[in-house]
């Protein structure tokens, strides 16, 4: 199918594609163009909008519909503007031009992760603003800048605004995964980044003696220490069915620093490891282990943690619990069949969550593999359309609560 938009195309979809031709990759993501695309959709759909820079040109655009009592905790629907760096060479289409395939897959990047939640949240809205509905509580579109960056200058910013306080927000929509099988996956959790930095000092010497005390013995009992974790949590994950990557801790060694020549035994060598701790985990106690892992590696070996999220703050999934009786029983009534999980990497939700404000991820994706941060993303037409659909009754019944 030619890359051009046809006159019979879906107008969700044509916005879709031109929302994903938005080049927003980082580290250089074209903010300015996403902003106006933005203003469009919002001036399309008659409702006020909002920009706040908490950093200079990084914008974090807020479109709202006030219910009819705004006193009322409102109801945010947030999605992340920018995108992943990709690897051009390796995909079919060019990662920027939201080409549809005569399938009906759109190939961007984006396309998944996530610009298809935030054009699904917006012609969800334009369809139950169309029929004349209202409803109590206040619905804010938020969408932010740099969450695949950390959120550092977005959402982590943005929480503690002004601004922000203004929204009231009393729970959150965000993104999730696509599942491959006819589920749908909900998040109700994530796991804590903790990127480890692990220094091993050690006697210098000649490269021809055996010196004792040395840096590389005691990174290889460091080295041993995490990896034999890593394959205890595998091995956890992979006998039980029912356990999946969320409720066990990643452990992935992913730098090395140190050495100046090939014949000198270095005074310091470095070991970089990306940490991912399950909720399920006492952190103390982790922390505990860590330590005494350094303590039997050697004299001076040392932890720095590079980035240490430490809460563990989970959404309720109770039947009793109002948000969410809300959200499971729209899925019911249509017949989706959902499985709540931990999110195995990191969100915006892990701010709101940790100011009290809870948050489901969730992106209306099935019968898709999830190809997030991988060559040739893509999402199918009928299933971002579907998710459109979707959207259509849960906004409406959340914002009902």
């Amino acid at each position: 199918m030619s890359d051009s938009m046809t006159a019979t195309e879906n107008q969700a979809t044509a916005n879709f594609r031109e929302y994903l031709r938005v080049n927003t990759m980082q580290p250089n993501p074209d903010y300015a163009g996403a902003a106006d695309f933005l203003t469009r959709m919002a001036n399309e759909l008659g409702l006020p909008y909002q920009v706040h820079e908490c950093v200079p040109g990084k914008p974090i655009f807020i479109i709202t519909w006030e219910g009819t009592d705004p006193s009322l905790p409102s109801l945010l629907l947030n999605s992340h503007i920018d995108v992943v760096p990709v690897f051009p060479e390796f995909w079919k289409y060019e990662p920027f031009s939201a080409e549809k395939d005569s399938n009906g897959d759109i190939y961007a990047r984006g396309s998944q992760d996530m610009k298809c939640v935030g054009i699904q949240y917006i012609e969800a809205i334009r369809r139950i603003k169309a029929s004349g509905h209202s409803f109590p509580r206040t619905i804010h579109m938020s969408f932010v800048p740099d969450e695949e960056i950390g959120g550092h200058d977005g959402m982590e910013k943005f929480i503690l605004h002004a601004a922000f306080k203004k929204l009231n927000v009393g729970f959150a929509l965000d993104e999730g995964l696509a599942n491959p099988t006819e589920n749908f996956t909900v998040f109700y959790g994530e796991r804590s980044p903790w990127w480890i930095e692990v220094t091993c000092p050690g006697a210098p010497g000649h490269g021809s003696r055996f010196v004792e005390n040395d840096a590389g013995t005691k990174m290889r009992k460091i080295i041993d220490s995490f990896m034999d974790y890593r394959e205890n949590q595998k091995a956890k994950m992979e006998g039980d069915p029912k356990v999946k990557l969320g409720d066990v801790t990643t452990v992935n060694f992913t730098m090395v620093e140190g050495g100046v020549q090939m014949n000198v035994i270095p005074s310091e060598l470095k070991a970089k490891f990306d940490v991912r701790v399950t909720p399920h985990q006492n952190l103390e106690e982790f922390e505990a282990m860590l330590n005494k892992w350094c303590q039997e590696a050697g004299e001076g070996v040392a932890i720095k943690f590079l980035q240490k999220n430490t809460n563990q703050a989970l959404t309720s999934i109770s039947s009793e619990d109002p948000w969410w009786k809300a959200f499971s029983g729209v899925c019911d009534k249509l017949n989706l069949s959902i499985e709540p999980e931990i999110f195995p990497a990191a969100t915006d939700s892990r701010y709101l969550r940790a100011e009290g404000i809870p948050a489901i991820g969730f992106s209306p994706m099935n019968k898709t593999p999830i190809l997030l941060h991988d060559h040739n993303e893509y999402l199918n037409e009928g299933v971002f359309l579907r998710g459109i659909e979707i959207y259509e009754q849960i906004i409406p019944t959340m914002a009902s609560v």
